[in-house]
């Protein structure tokens, strides 16, 4: 097995662990979470169903780029990737975070106006940049991707 393929199982066993991990806080963690915090600060509870949805919703976000990642991989493992397939998987991805991105940046503007201490928007912010860098990566990564496929594609059309 090369080294490729090793690295592409370890990858995939990650995947799986984290999926399921993200599956578990959806279904035990946040829910019972939230409904503790609403019940020690009663003046914060109208926030536990909206603060669900989103944690939800960031989490299925993180869900389908786990899932268009195991379809890419499979189709690095075929040698595949260099094709105009491994385009619906890589814009899912982009669709993903950024609408993971939009998402915490409206949670940002909300807790910037309410909360009147520094910490949780100062927090919330670095998130909104480092969120913002990795959505952007993608969309460069996928113009990589283009270049690659065309390249690949020119090359075999010689050969």
């Amino acid at each position: 097995m090369t080294t490729m393929g090793r690295a592409v199982g370890v990858l995939r066993i990650l995947l799986v662990l984290l999926f399921a991990g993200l599956v578990v806080a959806q279904v035990a963690i946040l829910p019972g979470t939230l409904a503790h915090l609403a019940e020690e600060e009663p003046d914060l509870a109208y926030l536990r169903w909206p603060m669900l949805a989103f944690s939800i919703v960031e989490l299925v976000c993180v869900q389908v780029v786990i899932v268009c990642t195991w379809k890419l991989l499979a189709m690095v493992k075929a040698d595949r990737i260099f094709s105009e397939a491994a385009f619906a998987w890589v814009d899912a991805i982009v669709w993903a975070m950024g609408t993971a991105w939009v998402l915490l940046f409206g949670v940002f503007v909300f807790v910037t106006t309410v909360v009147a201490g520094p910490g949780l928007p100062v927090l919330l912010f670095g998130s909104v940049l480092a969120a913002g860098v990795l959505v952007l990566l993608m969309v460069v990564m996928r113009a990589l991707l283009r270049q690659a496929t065309t390249l690949r594609t020119d090359m075999d059309a010689v050969i």
